[in-house]
């Protein structure tokens, strides 16, 4: 699999396409927007140009690597020829459906197509293609160059042939793979998003506040960032969305999300990338100031 196209040119299609071009992958990013285009390949070099000073990288590699990165506005301009889609587009089904069916019409026969999704069923996105043996999930966590783990998802009708490239791929791309079947949230965000709701509705009910919830899930537990800030780096919206998914797909109320999260998406407090969310954040920082819901 040489050559690679990517759906989506934000933040996770940016590092996917990263990963890819770092590994000596041709890689065909993809975006409607010009702008996002632009501004993913700015994310890129600079984003190299960490691993140059940390010396994972030679200015040189990181030349080549980008040199490996072509931009398109259109998906009919960037998967003929593709081995591989990975779609890392907006997290809605509708659009997702829609994208892979263009992508069924238009890449090759033998492609496979793969979904960088946290949460939609990968079997209800490959049941509107002609070829739902080729569709898989290829789950990669934020930021992708950085983070080890690729949740791989089969369908219902994945073929094992696809999981098995898949995953060797994936080891290729020095990541570790962990396949999972196609139930409401995998396994990352079935058990995450719980913990993340759990701890809104104890800030919610008074329990404690933002920095002593996530001060005892660090200290306590020995997670490297609390559930408040994580969900904050994740985005709000991202994740009242999953929850809305293990929800649906469960009908289970456990699922149900949180008054507060839902106020604070509606307010349009979403994390760190409205500045605000469970934290407030300045001047480019992620650590953040704690917001006080006393």
């Amino acid at each position: 699999m040489n050559n690679i196209s990517v759906i989506g040119a934000g933040t996770m299609g940016s590092g996917i396409a990263h990963l890819f071009a770092q590994f000596g992958h041709l890689v065909s990013l993809v975006d409607i927007s010009d702008t996002k285009l632009e501004q993913a390949r700015l994310s890129i070099s600079r984003n190299m140009d960490r691993q140059v000073s940390k010396g994972l990288f030679t200015t040189e590699d990181k030349t080549h690597a980008i040199n490996r990165i072509h931009c398109f506005n259109s998906i009919e301009a960037g998967v003929p020829g593709a081995d591989l889609v990975v779609e890392a587009a907006t997290e809605q089904e509708e659009i997702k459906q829609q994208i892979f069916r263009e992508l069924d019409r238009l890449a090759p026969s033998q492609c496979i197509l793969a979904t960088n999704t946290s949460s939609i069923p990968i079997t209800g996105i490959a049941a509107v293609t002609s070829r739902p043996e080729k569709v898989i999930g290829m789950h990669f966590m934020n930021p992708v160059p950085v983070m080890k783990l690729v949740e791989i998802i089969n369908g219902y009708a994945t073929a094992p042939s696809v999981t098995e490239s898949i995953v060797s791929l994936s080891k290729k791309l020095e990541k570790t793979p962990c396949v999972v079947n196609d139930y409401p949230g995998f396994i990352s965000n079935r058990i995450l998003m719980p913990m993340i709701n759990e701890a809104v509705y104890s800030l919610f009910e008074g329990v404690a506040g933002v920095d002593e919830i996530d001060t005892v899930m660090k200290l306590g537990m020995a997670h490297p960032m609390g559930p408040l800030q994580l969900a904050d780096f994740i985005g709000l919206d991202v994740c009242l969305s999953i929850l809305k998914v293990l929800q649906d797909g469960f009908g289970n109320p456990k699922y149900a999300p949180c008054p507060l999260l839902v106020n604070m998406v509606k307010a349009g407090k979403l994390g760190v990338k409205s500045k605000e969310g469970f934290y407030r954040y300045q001047d480019g920082s992620k650590t953040g100031i704690p917001v006080s819901f006393r």
